[in-house]
């Protein structure tokens, strides 16, 4: 019994790496261990990794900024889910069932929040503050989960490196929203994710594009940065309290 947890530890401690073992293990490979800053868009120097795809859209709201109402970015939605997005109303969210609801990492991988990212050989995580959601990205050449397996707002992700960017294709994720004025997408939503090291090793910056047939009509793209913080910061619980929709209706 002893020798089998030992097996056991051992093969869990495999897929992990300190930080100097990573690096001397995957030379070629950045690091991205450690505590990221709020998310934020891309500033002028900080340049994307060549051009967008074939009808890809590239929205504006990376970080704290919101598209007004009825303004969509350029995507181009089909006349259902359109309607849809024009019957929201800000107060639409802010109501004890909603106001806790968290997004799908669509969305909220480009709010202004920090992360922290843990990364081994065969996976890595990512802990957002936004809503304590977790990311894990398996990185062992796994397939996605079959069809019939249950969708959530983190999804299945499986990564790969291209030289030094880390690739990360997302399926699985359920409904949820697209930007933060009533546009949704389905759970047939796909996600492709590029992340990679400023040349300082200071800012990871990252290419988000996403397509859903069933509720657009092209793809979208953002664009998100975040800053390396210190060895002792570390992200908050987001600890969400729905009382806050009553005091909202109360103000208003």
């Amino acid at each position: 019994m002893a020798r089998r947890m030992f097996v056991l530890v051992l093969a869990v401690l495999a897929l992990w790496v300190s930080p100097a073992q990573g690096q001397q293990a995957a030379s070629t490979r950045p690091y991205l261990s450690g505590y990221w800053g709020a998310g934020r868009a891309f500033r002028g120097a900080e340049a994307p990794q060549g051009p967008l795809p074939p009808n890809t859209v590239l929205l504006t709201d990376a970080g704290a900024p919101e598209l007004p109402a009825g303004n969509f970015g350029g995507l181009k939605v089909k006349p259902a889910a359109l309607a849809a997005a024009r019957t929201w109303k800000p107060q639409d969210e802010m109501t004890i069932s909603r106001v806790c609801l968290p997004p799908s990492i669509v969305y909220s991988m480009q709010g202004p929040f920090p992360m922290e990212i843990h990364q081994g050989t065969e996976l890595i995580v990512m802990r957002l503050e936004y809503y304590d959601l977790v990311r894990v990205i398996f990185m062992d050449g796994r397939p996605h989960l079959p069809s019939s397996a249950p969708h959530t707002k983190v999804g299945d992700s499986i990564g790969r490196w291209e030289g030094n960017t880390l690739v990360v294709d997302t399926t699985h994720l359920s409904e949820s929203t697209i930007t933060n004025n009533g546009l949704n997408h389905t759970e047939n939503v796909h996600m492709i994710e590029r992340f990679w090291l400023s040349a300082d090793g200071k800012t990871l910056l990252a290419r988000q594009e996403f397509e859903d047939p069933d509720v657009l009509e092209n793809r979208g793209a953002r664009y998100v940065a975040w800053d390396r913080g210190a060895p002792n910061d570390h992200i908050f619980p987001y600890e969400c309290d729905p009382s806050f929709a009553v005091n909202y209706q109360q103000k208003n």
